[in-house]
């Protein structure tokens, strides 16, 4: 896919001699180090709860029907946990302060969430022994240099998570710019998972990359009109300031 459009990258798994480096299921034993000075900090606990005891009904959820963890676990004694270990391998999940965690988005703006009420406590490492996306993701690009990160809009929410573990780990974190998503003309998101856009079927309908990349550019606020165009002859007319808030509405192609 990336070839296919002209897509290319300055580093990664395969342009490097380290590519183990690239590959998070590589790197439990980094994960691993970086949890063990949180357990030192005495704010990671195991959590016993069940999918189906998150998703109950008197459980509660954020206006995106994200779950709010209640912090069940967090309140059993030491002889309930040790109780509950003989019968069940548990989730960690880390303890949230009641306070706002703010930052400015550089393309939404100051953004900021109170962890204890709008998440709750979040795992670290599942029950199966593999590290979450958020403990993973902040000693990934802490330990990489990474200083500016581009990622959809639906990721917003993660972001005071993440700046929250930084600080707890004494990291520098990048900056941050969240983008509109991708939709169908019905606003549901479009979605490798569902098929939408495939590369293969827009390669077949259109043969080349240079229309898609126009239609692209014309979406996101970059030309007046879609028109083709190779991704090098983008890159120097490219606007983050054009770029719309809202999600971005794709028309029906195939």
């Amino acid at each position: 896919m990336f070839f296919f459009l002209g897509l290319t990258w300055d580093e990664g798994a395969y342009c490097s001699t380290d590519s183990d480096s690239f590959f998070q299921s590589r790197r439990s034993d980094i994960y691993a180090h970086y949890f063990d000075l949180l357990q030192q900090q005495g704010l990671v606990y195991p959590c016993f709860c069940s999918r189906s005891e998150l998703h109950a009904a008197e459980a509660p959820h954020a206006s995106d029907g994200r779950i709010i963890y209640a912090g069940t676990c967090r309140k059993l004694t030491a002889a309930q946990r040790n109780a509950k270990m003989q019968q069940r391998r548990p989730a960690w999940r880390i303890k949230v302060d009641d306070e706002f965690i703010a930052f400015t988005d550089m393309h939404y703006g100051r953004q900021q969430a109170n962890l204890a009420h709008e998440c709750g406590d979040f795992i670290l490492r599942r029950s199966d022994g593999v590290y979450a996306y958020q403990l993973a993701v902040v000693i990934d690009d802490a330990l990489m240099g990474v200083n500016q990160v581009v990622r959809g809009c639906d990721l917003l929410s993660s972001t005071p998570v993440q700046l929250y573990l930084y600080r707890l780990l004494n990291l520098t974190p990048p900056s941050f710019c969240h983008i509109p998503l991708l939709t169908d003309t019905e606003g549901r998101r479009l979605s490798k998972r569902d098929g939408d856009l495939e590369i293969a079927a827009l390669r077949q309908h259109f043969g080349n990359p240079e229309p898609i990349i126009g239609l692209l550019a014309y979406l996101a606020g970059q030309l007046p009109k879609p028109e083709p165009l190779t991704a090098a002859e983008l890159l120097p007319l490219f606007r983050p300031e054009a770029v719309p808030q809202d999600n971005i509405v794709v028309p029906q192609l195939l």
